[in-house]
């Protein structure tokens, strides 16, 4: 028998109808369209605007927009991984509301947090899941209601993030093509510099946190952009270093969207063209989970069989890392 890799087989996407833009932003905080597009490369995010409404939403819509697209039987599903730092609550987990409301009523399922690395790793995750041969259908959704936990007076952090949701679906292939190789790592010094204070076991939630506003995320933005550029940059260069690559031979930079300046770091370090470079920033923000599987949607047409990516990510944690992809179909 060949051996078995995993590929993605299907994408698919959902983002909110509420834009909110740079002009906006200007009249919440004290910032401008200039400030924010010259430093992040953001111009507008989309925002769930319905308090009814969490993350389990943005990822439901996003798998039946999949399903939708593939005429794929939810049945068929082995597996839902739900890749968030936003769950709709603290101990249920998201994934097995999501998985029952989409049909994948034979599924098992689980939520899988890294910050903004979650979907990558959860690509690793489905991956070993198909190649264990046990599983024939992994679905893998990144999604995140971000302004559920932004602080919209703090100027740092609410002109970075959006909320949005996408899916990919992971199954068997004989030819060769799927994950070949990733290099994924953490550091526990991340928090310190990127975290949301209270609401956890350490710091459970009282009135006082509530009143300091300790639920909303705080980083250090010095600190965490020296961090993601110099490791997001390092593992994608060592991904190409491990599988004899260059740039020549990359034919899309499918990275984390959280700073375009960040994004360009990666790419100048893998010496790749700008048009091999894949971006939505502009669009979205910073949706965290959502931000890969965005970027496989939006860009699908483009995508062809064999084509070689590499998937890179830095998150909260510190978590970060890459991998090198063979793309398994023609849209």
């Amino acid at each position: 028998m060949s051996k078995i890799t995993a590929a993605i087989t299907a994408v698919g996407a959902y983002v909110p109808d509420y834009v909110l833009t740079n002009d906006i932003l200007a009249t919440m905080v004290d910032t401008n369209d200039e400030w924010i597009t010259s430093r992040t490369g953001i111009k507008e995010r989309r925002i769930l605007k319905d308090k009814d409404k969490g993350t389990s939403y943005l990822g439901i819509k996003a798998a039946e927009d999949l399903i939708a697209k593939r005429n794929l039987d939810p049945k068929e599903i082995d597996l839902v991984i739900f890749a968030t730092a936003t769950p709709d609550l603290p101990v249920a987990a998201t994934a097995a509301y999501t998985a029952s409301k989409i049909g994948a009523v034979n599924a098992f399922s689980y939520d899988l947090q890294a910050a903004c690395s979650s979907f990558l790793y959860g690509m690793s995750t489905a991956a070993s899941y198909i190649e264990s041969g046990r599983y024939k259908k992994v679905l893998v959704i990144g999604a995140d209601k971000m302004s559920s936990i932004i602080d919209y007076t703090d100027r740092t952090t609410c002109i970075i993030f959006g909320d949005g949701g996408g899916a990919a679906l992971f199954e068997p292939n004989y030819e060769g093509l799927g994950l070949q190789d990733e290099y994924l790592r953490t550091d526990g010094i991340g928090r310190e510099f990127l975290k949301i204070e209270a609401g956890g076991s350490l710091v459970p939630p009282t009135e006082e946190t509530v009143a300091k506003k300790l639920h909303f995320v705080r980083q250090d933005g010095k600190t965490v952009f020296k961090y993601a550029v110099s490791n997001m940059a390092d593992a994608s260069t060592k991904i190409l270093e491990r599988n004899n690559l260059t740039g020549n031979d990359v034919d899309w930079l499918i990275a984390h969207q959280a700073n375009k300046r960040i994004i360009d770091a990666t790419a100048k370090r893998m010496e790749l063209d700008d048009n091999k470079v894949l971006m939505n920033i502009q669009r979205y923000g910073n949706t965290t989970s959502a931000t890969l599987p965005l970027l496989l949607h939006d860009y699908e047409k483009q995508l062809k069989k064999g084509d070689n990516i590499v998937f890179a990510s830095f998150g909260g944690g510190f978590t970060w890392g890459s991998i090198y992809f063979k793309w398994a179909y023609n849209s």
